[in-house]
């Protein structure tokens, strides 16, 4: 058994880019995550550091105190070689920092600065020029193009969103020229000065572990996680899975990983190995996320065990791509085009809901069926149905998860989902709590009021509504606060009448304008024309268009609303 020794020790900024480190990020891990709310915190506290000394030379920079950026843990042996398995996000920030800061100081700290983020090549020593870090591969070209050459700052700054592959490198484009924009804000001497700090009195400790075997990964992934630094569960299994792998595959399995990695965002494909326990386990999550992966997912039961190829190519790959059709809902199937436009604008109506819970179950229902696009349909129909009950009767988290699971185990063992016991199926109690929620007081349900309010104007225009607007918002005809003297008064002249009427779903309208508090007590004449409409005395939503129609407004109007738009609910949601 190969022995592991770990060691640890402060250095400054100084000594970690020299040529006693040469970073590299290996591919099992995360793709660069800060944005610039990490990477201005990061500036703002270096700067609040330096302070505002008298004389800004190094003398006066040598007195200032010490600042500690944190720890940084690496596979590393003797050589400079160093694998970075915790800090990577420090490590490619601070790169970013010393590379902006060089754009911006005087021409001749430039070559200083430049050392500090590349190796100059030794013909006698036989040492090539490399770079002191190199992040994950798929992101390798955009790093040194833009950031570690010496005139990649100003190409940097020409890069437009259509050019950006991957998250990472939005990140990575974003951190850099905003801590350009804040830096030019400066003074030359501060700069110098800053500049100096950073380099000479910043320090990070550093613990390498010098580990001969690239397995032991999993373990320090595994303590590291288990002491609550910032790991993921997907970098956890992907370093175990893809060094299970024949070293002849590994790079092209990891490639594969980076990939589907790129397409979700890094919070999207955490998730997905959340639903992938879900969709194979069909229960709640009883211990931790890991253990019960291994258990159901990969390698999985006994009698299923998939190999790391499998688990990779049959299953992550296909139910990435599968995460990303629901969530962007871009569904696209030759031949069936009419059709996934449908499925399309019920997975855009599902993402507006309940915080994506819902997604082990269609997730795992669009993998079995997408080629059916009648049966997708119709179980998608029905799911909006359950979740539109579970959010408007606040039905409570883990209650809905048991649910879910139902409907999981169901999907699983190939039953009728359409029979009235079914877990996808609401019960006459749910359909009458329902219907007694869409009743009451609509707009005070806040979580779902719009979302109910934007699926009716739907259904009246018969489908054909667009709902790409900036801003959409809720207003009440009937005010709730309508001045005194006004003429809502001569129709609703109690108090006990208007808290009757005011937020039930007769009297709300949709506007793809903000809040307007003025106008929101305008008579009803004068509302219709200044607020509720646009171009022509129309508004882009059925559902307020049928209010502008109206020679005045009064509680008879707003029942007969009522029960138009209720009828509109219990058809659309079977009620």
């Amino acid at each position: 058994m190969n022995r592991m020794t770990i060691r640890g020790a402060e250095y400054p900024v100084k000594k970690i880019f020299s040529d006693d480190f040469v970073f590299t990020i290996p591919r099992y891990q995360r793709a660069y995550a800060w944005t610039t709310e990490e990477s201005e915190e990061l500036l703002h506290d270096l700067m609040k550091a330096i302070g505002e000394p008298k004389d800004k030379n190094k003398d006066s920079v040598e007195d200032l105190a010490p600042y500690f950026l944190g720890s940084i843990v690496l596979i590393k042996g003797d050589a400079p070689d160093a694998q970075i398995i915790d800090g990577q996000q420090r490590i490619t920030t601070l790169t970013m920092l010393l590379a902006a800061l060089r754009s911006m100081i005087k021409s001749e700290y430039v070559d200083s600065l430049t050392a500090f983020l590349c190796e100059k090549g030794n013909v006698i020593t036989g040492t090539p020029t490399r770079y002191r870090l190199r992040v994950r591969e798929s992101d390798v070209p955009f790093f040194q193009k833009y950031i570690q050459d010496e005139s990649g700052i100003e190409r940097l700054k020409q890069v437009k969103d259509d050019e950006i592959k991957s998250e990472s490198q939005r990140n990575m484009r974003d951190n850099t020229l905003g801590f350009v924009n804040a830096l030019q804000t400066l003074r030359e001497d501060y700069l110098t000065a800053l500049t100096q700090f950073i380099i000479n009195r910043c320090f990070l400790v550093i613990v390498a572990v010098d580990a001969p075997e690239i397995d032991s990964a999993y373990r320090i992934f595994s303590v590291l996680n288990s002491r609550g630094l910032d790991l993921s569960y997907s970098d956890i299994l992907k370093a175990e899975i893809i060094n299970e792998l024949p070293l002849a595959q590994q790079d092209e399995y990891a490639k594969k990983w980076e990939e589907k990695e790129i397409l979700l965002s890094s919070e999207a494909f955490e998730d997905l190995f959340y639903n992938l326990r879900a969709i194979f386990a069909r229960g709640r999550l009883r211990k931790g996320l890991v253990e019960e992966f291994h258990q159901y997912v990969y390698p999985g039961p006994r009698e299923k065990k998939l190999t790391p190829q499998q688990f990779i190519d049959e299953c992550l790959v296909r139910y990435a791509d599968a995460t990303n059709y629901i969530l962007k809902a871009n569904f696209q199937r030759r031949g069936a085009e009419k059709e996934a436009a449908v499925i399309n604008t019920m997975f855009k109506w599902l993402n507006k809901l309940d915080y994506n819970r819902w997604m082990p179950p269609v997730l795992y229902y669009f993998f079995e069926h997408w080629k059916e696009s009648a049966e997708l349909v119709r179980f998608l129909t029905d799911l909006e149905r359950l979740i539109v009950y579970f959010v408007m009767c606040r039905v409570p988290p883990f209650k809905r998860m048991d649910r879910y699971c139902l409907l999981l185990e169901a999907i699983y063992r190939g039953d009728n989902l359409y029979v009235a016991n079914s877990p996808l199926q609401l019960t006459s109690s749910e359909c009458r709590e329902l219907l007694r929620g869409l009743e009451g007081n609509l707009y005070l349900a806040h979580h779902i009021c719009k979302y109910i309010l934007l699926r009716l104007d739907e259904k009246l225009s018969e489908g054909v509504a667009s709902y790409e607007y900036q801003s959409v918002t809720i207003e009440h005809v009937l005010p709730q606060r309508p001045a005194p003297e006004s003429e809502w008064l001569r129709h609703f002249p109690s108090r006990d009448m208007r808290d009757r009427y005011v937020h039930r779903l007769g009297n709300l309208v949709l506007l793809s304008r903000g809040k307007n508090t003025q106008a929101e007590n305008f008579d009803f004449e004068r509302k219709k024309r200044d607020y509720f409409s646009s171009a022509g005395g129309v508004s882009p939503f059925v559902i307020t268009t049928q209010v502008i129609r109206h020679m005045q407004w009064t509680p008879t109007i707003i029942e007969q609303r009522q029960e138009e738009l209720l009828k509109a609910a219990k058809s659309l949601w079977r009620l």
